[in-house]
């Protein structure tokens, strides 16, 4: 590696619009995740109700994400929520952001990573071709890798081309499935909800919250953008929007697609086989729609890693971890070192899971991610209300918007603790919150160490690259 490269230091600044920004935000929720499998499991929870459960958890992530469009409508950074937690409750819980984030993004990366596998075998099977779990994993994460340290710019408009012709293909076909079934589309027993406990919708909420996961991502290119301050608002507010509405209508019209018969679709590992078979296509319709999904996964992994990497290069600028990882490629400038860093971790956790099989390291690795997700979309629904009263800003709806968002992120915690999950998802969270632990360890050490930097959190670090990179 030349010194060219190591002595990178700036990003690409206003090199991304609104169809990037957007883009990143869509890509990380992988909208097509949810009809070809995250629907299977809300539903086999949640029965007839399962359109509800997903309205209720966009309502909730939206007040997320005016809490979030409130601090990204003020100023902007790589480090999205470790920037602007540590300006309004300061560097230790801004740090503790940091690394929930960091998991968050990554084990997302990892997860969808795994489901972009059974994609994969599920397109190739249809026409009698077979692959290794490991295979689809090292070629996937690395050219998911590459296309981010080449160029944000083309991995964003490459996931947003992806996820718009996916999320049309589908739509059309559960349309056309609806109209198999003319006298269900006003279904009265999804809209009473027939059957449907409020214990399996609680359970079945924290896998709705994992659909939409990531809508706030397009917050990490704030460094990149133009006018980020109105861009990156406008794209997590829409994207929230857009998902919402279509995991509703993905709900309500696979129900109607499988006649009512929630048990069928609550079991059935291949959705959207079983719909292009309804619909008399034959293998080379699976092949394509699976082939699309894949896609679809793939620009969810870039996104993911997009993502995090830019936390670990905001991270890295401010010295809260090694500031290796605040390196920017002389040429791409692109944070080459915390993408390769994301990368590498995102391939070989599902290495080393193979074992477990796909389906299982998707659900815990997806698991662990939500955690991490809940944690930080908890602290910028405090820290944002707590930044407004600082800046003799704050008004009712800004608190209320805190409440709704704080109360909802907490009860989706408790609802995947209690009752008690089977193993192992019921040693996840304390793995999890092992893993905050020693992130708070680290910064204590931080604090007493090099105070320094805790103390520099109260400046803009991003825009004095003199001062990360030349100070001994």
């Amino acid at each position: 590696m030349s010194t060219e490269i190591l002595e990178g230091s700036n990003l690409k600044e206003s090199n991304l619009g609104f169809p990037e920004a957007i883009g990143q935000s869509l890509a990380n929720i992988s909208p097509t995740f949810t009809p070809a499998l995250n629907i299977v499991a809300v539903v086999s929870l949640a029965g007839l109700g399962s359109w509800l459960v997903y309205g209720l958890a966009a309502l909730a992530l939206l007040f997320v994400g005016l809490n979030i469009a409130t601090l990204a409508g003020r100023f902007s950074a790589a480090g999205s929520f470790f920037v602007f937690i540590s300006r309004s409750l300061g560097p230790m819980l801004g740090g503790v952001a940091g690394f929930a984030l960091v998991a968050a993004y990554i084990f997302c990366a990892m997860a969808v990573l795994a489901g972009s596998e059974i994609f994969v075998k599920v397109s190739l099977l249809s026409v009698g071709v077979s692959i290794e779990n490991w295979i689809v994993y090292i070629i996937v994460g690395l050219i998911a890798g590459y296309l981010c340290y080449k160029d944000i710019k083309f991995s964003s408009r490459l996931s947003v081309g992806i996820e718009f012709l996916s999320v049309a293909i589908i739509s059309v076909m559960l349309i056309l499935s609806c109209i198999r079934h003319p006298t269900m589309l006003f279904d009265a027993s999804q809209l009473m909800m027939h059957g449907a406990t409020s214990k399996g919708m609680m359970e079945a909420s924290v896998l709705a919250i994992f659909s939409f996961v990531g809508f706030e991502s397009a917050v990490t290119l704030g460094k990149e953008t133009k006018s980020p301050l109105t861009t990156i608002p406008r794209a997590v507010i829409t994207s929230m929007l857009v998902a919402g509405t279509f995991f509703m209508f993905v709900a309500y019209t696979m129900v109607i697609a499988y006649a009512n018969n929630t048990t069928v679709l609550g079991n059935d590992t291949a959705p959207l086989k079983t719909l292009v078979n309804g619909l008399g296509g034959g293998t080379d319709a699976v092949f394509l729609i699976y082939l699309l999904a894949s896609l679809s996964a793939f620009a969810c992994v870039i996104a993911s890693i997009n993502a995090g990497a830019r936390l670990l290069f905001s991270m890295g600028r401010y010295q809260f971890i090694h500031r290796s990882m605040g390196l920017v490629h002389a040429k791409h400038q692109t944070p080459h070192t915390a993408i390769l860093i994301s990368t590498a971790l995102t391939i070989i956790v599902p290495l080393l899971m193979l074992s477990q099989g796909a389906m299982n390291t998707y659900d815990i690795a997806g698991t662990v991610s939500t955690f991490g997700f809940i944690t930080a979309y908890v602290l910028i629904s405090i820290a944002a209300p707590v930044y407004l009263a600082k800046q003799k800003q704050l008004k009712v709806r800004n608190i209320i918007y805190a409440a709704i968002g704080i109360v909802a992120m907490l009860g989706a915690f408790f609802g995947s603790v209690y009752p008690v999950p089977s193993y192992p998802y019921n040693v996840l969270p304390y793995i999890y919150l092992s893993y905050l632990i020693v992130g708070l360890l680290w910064l204590s050490r931080i604090k007493y160490s090099a105070p320094q930097i805790l103390q520099k959190m109260s400046e803009d670090l991003e825009s004095q690259s003199s001062y990360v990179f030349r100070r001994k």
